[in-house]
């Protein structure tokens, strides 16, 4: 059963000028008259450091594009019917498949974090309590401490694979 909503239609404004996005606009011709100005000081300056200028004017221009994507992507214009979607408003064909994804992720994202609980409850933290710092570490001195699954080396070379750090809550 499915509902239908009647939507009026929407009046377009039009923009004069510039558009929607006028400070983009103004922050980018700004960018480019201080960039144009500082390659010209770098350029006819006759100053010492005048690649300095040369180069940050480059700069100051490059940076400008930044803002000419703003402004044009902020006056990119959408119909509203291809809006609805966006809003939570499913189409009925693809809801089906939107729901097999949506269980199959939740499927995995579920057994990926179990199988990190298995592995933490698997860290033996020695004392019932745990250590105070909630920090246990095995047969191990503090300054050859690595992670976890790490292969350690004893004083004679020999390989301590008990010695961990582990984290118990």
């Amino acid at each position: 059963m499915s509902t239908s909503v009647e939507m009026e239609p929407v009046p377009e404004r039009k923009y004069e000028g510039v558009g929607r996005c006028k400070c983009s606009f103004w922050f980018a011709v700004s960018h480019i008259i201080l960039g144009v100005l500082i390659v010209m000081v770098g350029v006819f300056g006759g100053l010492a450091v005048h690649d300095f200028f040369i180069y940050a004017g480059a700069i100051v221009l490059f940076l400008s594009l930044i803002w000419w994507v703003f402004w044009y992507s902020g006056n990119i214009d959408v119909p509203p019917e291809e809006l609805e979607d966006d809003v939570g408003k499913i189409k009925q064909k693809n809801r089906s498949l939107n729901q097999a994804v949506r269980r199959a992720s939740g499927h995995l994202s579920n057994r990926i974090r179990a199988s990190f609980r298995k592995k933490a409850r698997a860290v033996d933290c020695g004392s019932p309590g745990g250590s105070p710092a909630g920090l246990a570490v095995r047969g191990v001195s503090i300054g050859a401490l690595a992670p976890v699954g790490w292969p350690q080396l004893g004083h004679g070379g020999e390989r301590r694979p008990g010695a961990s750090l582990a984290f118990c809550s």
